[in-house]
C-alpha cells in the first residue's frame, strides 16, 4: 500500500547495531527504506550492517557518538552533502542503570541523561536543520512505558523516558509547521540487551506475565509496525504522540 511504502526515503536509526535499534532498521528496510546505521562501535555496527545487507537490504554505516554534539552535526552534514537526505530518523540509542535511588552514583545519573535525553536533541536538532529546508521529514524518538510509569531501583532512568515525551511534544510545538512529523513509540518490556538481567530472572517474568494483559515479554520485530507507520505517509496528519507498544501493561492496575 503507498501509505505504507518508504521506498525512495533514507532512515537513519541511532543505536542500531543489535536490540530494538537494529530490528526497527531491518523492518523500515523491508517498507523500502535505505537504511543509515549508527553505532559509537564500528565493528559491530559492520557486522550488523552486512547482516542487513545479506538479508537484501541496502544499508549505509554512519559511525558517531551521540553525546557529542559537534560530531553529530559534523556526521549527519558530511553524509548529507555525500549522500542525500535523511528522511527519516529514529532517535533510538539509549542505556540502563540499576540502583536504589539514595544510592544512585551522580556519575551514572549523568550518563543516562547524557545518553537517553541530549542524544535526541543532538541528533534531531541536526537532522531537523536539513529536514526543515525541504519542508518535510520524520523524527520518532523511542520512549518507554516509564515514560509514564515507575519501578523501584530506576528513577533517573524514569526521568528521562519522561523528558522524552515532552521533547517530541516541544520538537512538534516548533517544527510540525515547517512540515515534519514528530512522534514517539513507547516500547513496554521487551527482550532486548538492555533487559538480559530481568528476562533472566524467573521472579521477575512471572510478575511481568500477571501484571501485563497480553501475559508475556514483547517481541522486538511487534515495534517494526507502529516505526513503519510513523515515517510513512500514512501518519501525515499525527504529530506530537507517543505510541505504547507495551501489551496493554499501561492501561491495566
Amino acid at each position: 500500500m503507498a501509505l505504507f511504502d518508504l521506498n525512495g526515503r533514507r532512515a537513519l536509526v541511532t543505536g542500531s547495531s543489535m536490540g530494538i535499534g537494529l530490528a526497527l532498521a531491518r523492518g523500515l528496510g523491508q517498507a523500502g527504506a535505505r537504511i543509515v546505521l549508527n553505532a559509537r562501535n564500528a565493528e559491530r555496527l559492520a557486522e550488523a550492517a552486512q547482516a542487513l545487507r545479506d538479508e537484501g537490504l541496502t544499508v549505509d554505516e554512519l559511525p558517531f557518538d551521540v553525546t557529542d554534539h559537534e560530531g553529530v552535526r559534523a556526521a549527519v552534514d558530511a553524509y548529507e552533502a555525500d549522500e542525500g537526505a535523511i528522511d527519516i530518523l529514529v532517535n533510538n540509542a539509549g542505556m540502563q542503570h540499576r540502583a536504589p535511588l539514595e544510592d544512585f552514583p551522580p556519575e551514572a545519573f549523568d550518563r543516562l541523561m547524557k545518553t537517553n535525553v541530549y542524544s535526541a536533541f543532538h541528533v534531531g536538532q541536526a537532522c531537523a536543520r536539513h529536514m526543515i529546508g525541504r519542508g518535510a521529514g520524520r523524527i520518532i524518538n523511542i520512549a518507554s512505558v516509564q515514560t509514564s510509569l515507575a519501578r523501584p531501583g530506576i528513577a533517573p532512568y524514569t526521568a528521562t523516558k519522561g523528558a522524552i515525551a515532552n521533547l517530541t511534544k516541544g520538537m512538534t510545538t516548533d517544527w510540525a509547521r515547517t512540515g515534519l512529523n514528530c512522534n514517539a513509540i513507547a516500547p513496554g518490556y521487551f527482550k532486548t540487551p538492555l533487559n538480559e538481567a530481568l528476562v533472566a530472572d524467573p521472579e521477575f517474568t512471572s510478575w511481568l506475565e500477571k501484571r501485563t494483559p497480553a501475559g508475556r515479554w514483547g517481541e522486538v520485530e511487534e515495534l517494526v509496525g507502529a516505526c513503519v507507520f510513523l515515517s510513512a505517509p500514512a501518519s501525515n496528519f499525527v504529530n506530537g504522540q507517543t505510541l505504547f507498544v507495551d501489551g496493554g501493561i499501561t492501561a491495566s492496575l
